[in-house]
């Protein structure tokens, strides 16, 4: 049996409620954040660790189609300061999707230092804990870099744990494995936290259309 069907032109027919379909990533939507971050990074001198301070808003948007695949999301956009400072430690932007028909889980991440990468992997609509991972060279969830620094600090993989918690929080565990010039093994830069819900999602444009567009319950003719 092919992996794909032979038809890869008729679209799909989604709905119209992404928050309704986003299966194990249900639980990050909404903007949150986290006071306990830690990252450990490469330094002339050894690995340095360091706290920060973490604010990231995961909005749903309307599904995706091609053809007919399906892919229901969430846009993100991560910003990290160090405790008491204004300056942006880390910035992020991408996409979280998940496709039902396969379980199959991507992250798209693009970095103002010049990278982007796409993540992949597999987890079931329930489930509260998922991995994707991107590896260097590959043309279906791979890593790409501006010269310097495929030069200096070359990513050769990247992964992330995330973990739903019962109390309705959710942490991460993020490893990049960097091959640095001079350095015999890769080093991993590991960063880490535990996110605190500070504000609801808001409903993808279809979805708002849809309940503007709905008679309202008991009105007079």
């Amino acid at each position: 049996m092919d992996e794909f069907p032979a038809d890869i032109y008729t679209e799909a027919e989604p709905s119209v409620d992404t928050l309704a379909n986003l299966g194990p990533l249900r639980a990050l939507a909404g903007v949150w954040e986290g006071a306990a971050g830690q990252d450990v990074a490469p330094k002339a001198d050894g690995p340095e660790r360091e706290a920060y301070i973490e604010r990231i808003e995961l909005q749903p948007i309307d599904a995706q189609t091609n053809g007919p695949q399906l892919l229901y999301g969430l846009r993100y956009h991560t910003r990290i300061i160090k405790p008491g400072e204004v300056e942006a430690f880390h910035d992020q932007v991408g996409y979280w999707l998940w496709e039902p028909a396969t379980g199959a889980l991507m992250q798209t991440l693009s970095i103002p230092r010049g990278q982007t990468a796409m993540a992949t992997g597999r987890a079931s609509a329930d489930a509260t804990s998922f991995r994707v991972e991107a590896v260097r060279g590959s043309l279906t969830n791979g890593i790409v870099s501006n010269p310097f620094l495929e030069h200096a600090f070359r990513t050769v993989r990247y992964a992330v744990t995330v973990t739903v918690h019962a109390d309705g929080r959710w942490s991460y565990e993020q490893e990049t494995m960097l091959v640095i010039p001079g350095q015999d093994q890769p080093f991993a830069h590991t960063d880490r936290n535990t996110l605190r819900k500070v504000a609801e999602p808001t409903l993808n444009p279809t979805a708002r259309a849809a309940r503007a567009d709905a008679p309202t319950r008991g009105a007079r003719t």
